[in-house]
């Protein structure tokens, strides 16, 4: 595979682009835990989801 006078610049941008990527999903992965153990924290403090009440607005 023959990228040309250009193969550095493109190999360090598929590299930028795999790391933001990777950072991405990890940073979504840790929010996701966070956001669910802030959920849990509430539901034991007795702070119910207004999607689990039974009462239609």
């Amino acid at each position: 595979m023959d990228l040309g006078p250009h193969a550095a610049f493109i190999w360090i941008s598929y590299a930028a682009v795999t790391v933001t990527v990777i950072g991405l999903i990890l940073w979504l992965i840790a929010d996701g835990r966070k956001q669910a153990a802030d959920l849990d924290s509430l539901e034991r403090q007795g702070v119910k989801r207004r999607s689990s009440s039974s009462g239609v607005r």
